[in-house]
């Protein structure tokens, strides 16, 4: 069971873009050019964490919310996978970007990424998800240990939930990479169904794409087991390229702290915060422990 590599010469995927124009002098390309609109708009980049028909408005709502609040176009890509995303930052084509927890420990190294808000709930405390591995009712595994010999659907390489924490799960309970049979479904949501439609004897469900799919009526929890979950993960960061301005980072923050429940709502309810309160500040220290994650299973950049 090795992990999957994927080059980082992924090709990013502009699912859709979002130009709200701004008011005031403009540079040409139809907003403002000053410290808080860098080059005329904002380039924010979302990893593919969910299925395309809900990730993108929800992704677009939020986007809007931040053009809003800076007076500048947001120009808004779905990337192709997790690595596209760190690739595209590193190589200065997106200003800011909303990563899983495990992918901005990379594009932190890669691209000097710097955590700023991630999702809060009602009550004003950070949110927070887990990773699960499920097996049918009748199933005979029991724990992940059963595991052996069995086959295993895991989302995409680079996840956090959806490969790097169940395969440290498989790590930890003493068994060999070759003892599990590992297949990297291509998102949770494949996962999912591969678990449903009976092609593996396990998959892995995180708690947010369980969420999404027991109320769209996709997935009955009574016909299946969890024999695994994983510590409380913090929810994903919206992060700002290490090399922007000071000025940008800092309006950029603000904005993001100060943005309607009503723009946070969608994408927050897509990460099983929901209600969703306001986006809260964050930073390296709130990620500590994917860090160590990464380090435990010996993981580079180039593996993700």
């Amino acid at each position: 069971m090795s992990l999957r590599r994927l080059g980082l010469a992924g090709v990013l995927v502009a699912s859709l873009t979002l130009t709200t124009v701004a008011c005031g002098s403009e540079d040409g390309g139809g907003g403002k050019a000053s410290a808080t609109c860098p080059g005329g708009k904002i380039r924010f980049g979302v990893e593919p964490f969910e299925d395309p028909s809900k990730l993108t408005p929800a992704a677009e709502a939020l986007a809007d919310g931040i053009s809003k609040q800076l007076d500048c176009p947001v120009e808004l890509t779905i990337t192709e996978d997790y690595s596209a995303e760190v690739l595209a930052m590193e190589n200065g084509k997106l200003d800011i970007g909303m990563f899983g927890p495990l992918g901005y420990v990379f594009a932190s190294k890669r691209a000097k990424a710097e955590a700023l808000a991630s999702f809060g709930d009602v009550k004003g405390e950070l949110s927070t998800y887990t990773a699960g591995i499920w097996v049918p009712k009748n199933s005979s595994v029991k724990s992940v240990e059963d595991l052996k010999g069995k086959s295993l659907a895991l989302g995409s390489p680079g996840s956090t939930s959806g490969d790097a924490l169940p395969r440290q799960a498989i790590v930890d309970a003493g068994l060999k990479e070759k003892d599990v049979k590992v297949d990297y479904a291509g998102g949770h949501p494949e996962a999912l169904l591969a678990l449903t439609n009976g092609k593996v004897d396990a998959a892995e469900i995180n708690s947010q794409q369980l969420a999404v799919a027991t109320e769209e009526g996709t997935f009955d929890e009574s016909e299946f087991r969890r024999v695994w979950t994983s510590d409380p993960i913090p929810n994903d960061p919206i992060t700002v390229r290490g090399d922007m301005d000071p000025k940008f980072k800092e309006a950029l923050q603000t904005a993001l702290l100060d943005l309607p429940e009503d723009k946070v709502a969608e994408i927050g309810k897509l990460l099983d915060v929901d209600p969703a309160g306001p986006l809260l500040k964050v930073d390296d220290k709130t990620y500590q422990p994917l860090f160590e994650l990464a380090e435990s299973l010996g993981l580079s950049e180039k593996d993700v």
